[in-house]
């Protein structure tokens, strides 16, 4: 019977997806996050690029999880919401707590007519409005004005460009007067070098590649994320077909190693579980499965893992590391 239940996009893909991403957000000198979440609302992979900053990741899903499960560009959401009478809008968040950040960027992921996920991208630098010293060729598709924000996630998904952000030509001649760049000349959609700056994303991802493959080894489906000192994720990865709630298991037991430098079921015996989840929007959870990360003598991030027993989970998280 599997075959009539739908399924997100595979984790595989979706990882494919995010490092064109990445890639071509280096190119335009952009720093922030990338997520895609599945058709079923869970994410299914995260990325953060180096000095992207904290609180873009949450932006990003949140997004991504509007064009998913809406199958709509956010845009059309965003539309919607600011059209409704109020209390429909108000309603609509609180059933949906995951659209909180009701804003442009996010497209839908189709195979073939069917959504199996959606993408977005936001951060510190990443926005519709042209960074600093980027090349009028890097952010022309096809000879047009494109914004950086919408022509990344266009690039990632190999489709054409189509901004979300409103006029892109105003802002083209804002920065650029009125210089046009023949199609030939555009870069916007033309292959990206690979991105080589990325230090810090490069190593959170082999942290998770190797739970990942241990897991598979183990023949568990889990969760995996890596946080920095702060809470805020660098990387996060749901294997395929692995439990919705480990996504949010793994994020919470990986801040609460990073935030408070132990163990994560260490926690539950120095503090009331009520107290501590009231003192940081970053989730916390006081239960095995997270580990702070370690470097020279200095707490650097957090690894979580969720989706299995949690005793198995913090075995997975201590060999990993």
């Amino acid at each position: 019977m599997t075959a009539v239940h739908p399924v997100d996009l595979p984790l595989a893909e979706a990882r494919a997806l995010v490092r064109r991403a990445v890639d071509k957000a280096e190119q335009l000198g952009l720093r922030g996050a990338i997520a895609v979440v599945g058709a079923s609302g869970a994410l299914v992979t995260a990325s953060r690029l180096d000095h992207g900053g904290p609180g873009g990741m949450c932006r990003a899903r949140s997004k991504a999880w509007i064009s998913a499960t809406q199958q709509i560009p956010s845009a059309e959401h965003l539309h919607r919401m600011t059209t409704l009478p109020a209390p429909i809008s108000r309603g609509f968040v609180t059933a949906s707590p995951e659209a909180l950040f009701p804003g442009a960027g996010g497209l839908p992921i189709r195979a073939g007519e069917v959504v199996v996920g959606g993408i977005s991208a936001s951060g510190a630098t990443v926005s519709p409005f042209l960074p600093a010293g980027v090349a009028p060729e890097a952010v022309s598709a096809e000879g047009e004005p494109a914004n950086p924000e919408d022509l990344l996630l266009a690039y990632a998904l190999s489709t054409p460009y189509a901004g979300q952000h409103g006029d892109d030509r105003s802002r083209w001649q804002a920065r650029f007067g009125d210089l046009t760049v023949p199609p030939d000349r555009s870069l916007g959609l033309k292959p990206a070098p690979p991105a080589v700056r990325q230090s810090e994303l490069d190593w959170a991802v082999a942290v998770c590649d190797r739970v990942l493959v241990a897991a598979a080894g183990a023949g568990l489906r889990v969760s995996v994320a890596v946080v920095d000192r702060g809470g805020d994720p660098i990387q996060q990865d749901r294997m395929d077909h692995a439990v919705a709630g480990g996504v949010d298991v793994a994020l919470a037991t990986a801040s609460a190693a990073a935030r408070f430098g132990v163990p994560s079921d260490q926690l539950a015996d120095w503090y009331p579980a009520a107290q501590l989840a009231a003192l940081h929007p970053a989730p916390l959870l006081a239960a095995p499965g997270g580990l702070p990360i370690v470097l020279d003598g200095r707490v650097v991030g957090g690894l979580g893992i969720g989706g299995a027993d949690p005793a198995t989970c913090a075995t997975l998280a201590r060999a990993a590391l």
